[in-house]
């Protein structure tokens, strides 16, 4: 149960990061103000991946370790620490100061991870598990 979840959970993660792009893509390349809905949404993919980390970590201690879940973990790890930092960092900026840039890198890294941390372990990104 908590394999299928978290399986079904990568899409949704998946799913937040691209609109956390697109929406900043727009922003960015179309000169808009920065928006409180950027910073929910980039919130949101933070916190999709936060679950996704704890879904992983109670997946590590009740199945079997295999050598490729190191890989699988970090670039995970590294996936919602970019997330975070993205959105910490943004958030402290005053209000004139907080632009779409940072959450366009920082989505794009994130994905980049999240999808290394997938062919970490042998599947396919988009491949179903079940």
């Amino acid at each position: 149960m908590l394999f299928a979840a978290h399986s079904g959970l990568r899409f949704l993660v998946l799913v937040g990061g691209l609109f956390v792009v697109l929406y900043a893509a727009v922003g960015f390349f179309g000169k808009r103000e920065y928006s409180g809905a950027m910073a929910r949404l980039a919130s949101v993919f933070a916190g999709l991946l936060h679950l996704q980390l704890l879904v992983g970590f109670a997946l590590l201690f009740t199945q079997p370790f295999y050598t490729a879940i190191i890989g699988h973990l970090f670039m995970m790890l590294a996936a919602a620490a970019v997330a975070q930092f993205t959105t910490s960092v943004v958030k402290r900026r005053p209000q004139e100061a907080k632009t779409y840039g940072p959450h366009l890198v920082g989505g794009i890294l994130a994905l980049a991870f999240v999808a290394g941390g997938i062919l970490a372990i042998g599947r396919g990104v988009l491949e179903s598990t079940m």
